[in-house]
């Protein structure tokens, strides 16, 4: 079975300038060796923004070309959240785009009232579970990382990916939820948050991170980079099968 190689961007958006963030994100990837999903921030292109009627970008817009034409170049699939704009609504994406050119999307569910998000985004009412190089792999985005019961897994996925914009003042609970989240799904994650500071005056830390199924973490802390780390599906398949946790799961119906 093949091994997955993530390779999660932590950086700092340039605050509402999608062409220069576009041409850090390009710089940060430059180097890039050989991966199979590359995994980006919250609205990578613009930080956490609600000037949505101004940054909001069609489905087929410059930042979505450029992830698919990073997807071609790197051969991997390329994962980001994205502000976009369909019929007058707009949405807090999350673009998942391959190197054959395909797309796909996944629409943040819980939106960040304490925040506003809710005021100017429309939630999302699915979720996303895309397969890639023999790997189910389920996309969330930072605030849905609070609701488990959204990220349960359904016997659906393997490893589950965030992309987020997490403040430092919360770091310690996004750090102990990431690990939660692997240990209850029994699956691999990967969140990847920004760094440094936005233009309302956050701050982050950071501390982008993957965890085994077994809550195994290793947290990358501060700081602009681009780190990779291997995933083994026949690990995952081999503790699924000595500790079937999953099994013994409530079953529930979820209402959006």
């Amino acid at each position: 079975m093949t091994d997955l190689r993530i390779s999660m961007v932590q950086a700092q958006p340039e605050w509402e300038n999608p062409a220069r963030s576009l041409g850090k994100f390009q710089r940060l990837l430059s180097d890039l060796g050989d991966t199979d999903l590359i995994i980006l921030p919250e609205m990578f292109t613009t930080g956490f923004s609600m000037n949505v009627a101004a940054l909001a970008e069609k489905s087929d817009g410059p930042t979505v070309q450029w992830m698919t034409r990073l997807a071609a170049d790197k051969q991997a699939a390329v994962v980001g959240s994205v502000i976009i704009e369909e019929e007058g609504r707009f949405f807090n994406r999350l673009i998942w785009a391959t190197p054959d050119g395909a797309l796909q999307g996944y629409d943040k569910r819980h939106l960040f009232s304490m925040g506003e998000e809710h005021r100017f985004f429309t939630p999302g009412n699915r979720r996303l579970v895309v397969n890639w190089k023999g790997w189910r792999i389920a996309g969330f985005v930072c605030y849905d990382l609070r609701f488990p019961v959204w990220c349960r897994n359904r016997n659906d996925y393997d490893l589950l990916v965030f992309s987020a914009n997490w403040p430092q003042a919360r770091h310690l609970v996004w750090k102990n939820l990431l690990v939660a989240r692997a240990i209850e799904n029994q699956a691999f994650c990967a969140g990847v948050n920004c760094s440094g500071q936005d233009g309302l005056g956050l701050t982050y830390a950071g501390d982008s991170a993957f965890v085994t199924p077994k809550g195994e973490a290793v947290f990358v802390g501060s700081g602009e980079k681009v780190v990779t780390f291997s995933a083994s599906l026949e690990e995952l398949q081999a503790f699924r099968q000595k500790f079937p946790a999953l099994n013994d799961r409530d079953e529930f119906e979820v209402f959006v």
